[in-house]
């Protein structure tokens, strides 16, 4: 009997998981801690500012109803200001130029079949019929501009489109603005410590310190804040918090760096689960194949790594070999990175001037910068490329033709997609940037349902209390493919919004 599933199958319903979970809730447990006094009141808190909770802000406010967004940083972003500027959109207005049929069925295939099908299938569908309505919001409620059509990872497709800025600081700043114009600007340096929840088990408030400075972690004024209508959790994930990632994955200790800002820590996932939120697959942790060990945290050599993924190639210096499809999949490249690296051996992204003049129409400037940081070598001859890493000159040439030979038949010796913006690798000067995965994006978090409420571990849910983004899990399964988070925060950040905005 076939167990295959259709396209129309797919998208067209939704699986018991999400919905299932909430179906039959116990009675919650008298955990209230209200204070005797409230310090303020507002109808919404959001908690985080990067592009769920800023997106989540901008509904509430459309709505009417009062917000204030509180960030524990001195400045806002987190992690989506410093994130690479892709954003997944089957049918997105790159692909009509360039011709290339997609939809969202093809990129909800392409998440399952990257995620090993712990995706929810119910988030899944939403991100992907939502993407490019969300594609089209951003462009004209907030004025968000697109340069050019990307090939990430694990997607059949180019699919993902790269702001005008190549960072995600493009759509960050616009949120921002907009929701300046909406009377909303971010309480920054004000951390939350609790979570209030009344007797009934419903979120009423947040207990936060103001003046808060990240790294002195007692400083600070306390504050009680009460929320009339609920609470959306969007504090991103917990990559750069070492000992609370090894809890799930203890080969992603100190020796790994993260990606991500200082401030993607645990505090707010822990208070969460202390107060009954349902935590699902938080060990599922992804590191980033782009990243170089000559820099510290997300750096700016995974531009050219990225570049050359699609447009040059990988190897290890020791063997003069591709060793691995340079399009898989995150964890697919990151696992056989690492292996490589743990015999010793260098392993490089690879380009030539062809490369170099395409990733200087996609990113003006990067080039030079990324020379002058000293995260990314000049060769003029294969010759001084292959004598500074002691590369085999026989094997390694060999591969330049493999990869030369692909341009013409179409068909790649290790499967990977042929760019129709691949050329012949012939002609100097050549570049080089060494590859060394780094901790970047946790799958897991809190369960949700289709209306971004928090289920409760008690089953049922917590009334008052919504998550959207990389702080909630479920949509991503194993492995995320680059550039739907960006996809994932816009559409559940909405939803969060509009729905929290909805409570009496």
């Amino acid at each position: 009997m076939s167990t295959s599933i259709s396209r129309r199958q797919l998208l067209g319903s939704v699986a018991a998981g999400s919905a299932a979970a909430v179906a039959a809730p116990f009675a919650q447990a008298a955990c209230s801690n209200v204070p005797a006094k409230w310090d303020e009141t507002t109808d919404v808190i959001v908690i985080g500012t990067g592009f769920a909770g800023l997106m989540a802000a901008y509904e509430v406010r459309k709505a009417g109803a009062e917000c204030i967004v509180i960030d524990k940083m001195a400045t806002p972003g987190g992690n989506s200001i410093i994130n690479g500027g892709i954003m997944c959109v089957p049918g997105n207005d790159f692909q009509k130029k360039d011709g290339i049929e997609d939809s969202p069925e093809a990129m909800a295939e392409d998440m399952l079949k990257a995620g090993l099908n712990l995706n929810h299938r119910d988030k899944v569908k939403t991100v992907c019929e939502g993407a490019l309505p969300a594609y089209r919001r951003l462009i004209d409620e907030f004025g968000v501009q697109w340069k050019l059509n990307t090939h990430e990872g694990g997607h059949r497709v180019p699919r993902s489109a790269l702001t005008a800025n190549g960072s995600g600081s493009e759509i960050v700043r616009k949120q921002l603005a907009a929701l300046e114009k909406l009377g909303v600007k971010p309480r920054l340096r004000c951390i939350m410590d609790h979570i209030i929840l009344d007797d009934a088990g419903t979120a009423v408030g947040l207990e936060v310190r103001e003046g808060y400075r990240f790294g002195r972690e007692e400083s600070g004024r306390k504050k009680f804040i009460r929320a009339r209508k609920g609470i959306v959790l969007a504090f991103g994930g917990f990559c750069a918090d070492v000992e609370y990632r090894k809890m799930f994955d203890p080969n992603l200790d100190e020796n790994f760096q993260s990606t991500n800002h200082p401030g993607a820590t645990s505090e707010g996932i822990r208070e969460a689960n202390a107060i009954g939120a349902q935590l699902i697959q938080c060990d599922w942790l992804q590191c980033l194949p782009y990243t170089s060990p000559d820099e510290k945290g997300f750096g700016i050599a995974w531009t050219w790594t990225g570049a050359t993924s699609s447009r040059g190639f990988w190897f290890d210096a020791a063997t003069g070999r591709r060793f691995v499809n340079e399009l898989a999949d995150r964890k697919i490249r990151s696992d056989a990175i690492i292996a490589h690296l743990r015999e010793g051996h260098d392993v490089l992204a690879f380009g030539d001037s062809k490369t170099a003049k395409i990733f200087e129409d996609m990113r003006p400037g990067m080039l030079e910068r990324i020379l002058k940081a000293g995260v990314c070598w000049k060769f003029d001859t294969l010759e001084a490329l292959e004598k500074a890493y002691s590369i085999p000159k026989e094997a390694f040439e060999k591969t330049i033709a493999e990869v030369n030979e692909s341009v013409t038949t179409k068909k790649d010796p290790l499967g990977r997609r042929v760019n129709e913006r691949l050329q012949t690798l012939t002609d100097g000067p050549f570049y080089v940037t060494r590859i060394s995965p780094k901790v970047h994006h946790s799958m897991g978090g809190i369960l949700t349902t289709p209306k971004a409420e928090v289920v409760s571990i008690r089953g049922g849910i917590i009334p008052g209390l919504y998550a959207a983004g990389e702080a909630t899990g479920g949509v991503h399964g194993a492995v995320r493919l680059g550039s739907c988070a960006v996809t994932d925060c816009i559409v559940n950040g909405s939803i969060a919004g509009r729905e929290v905005a909805k409570r009496g």
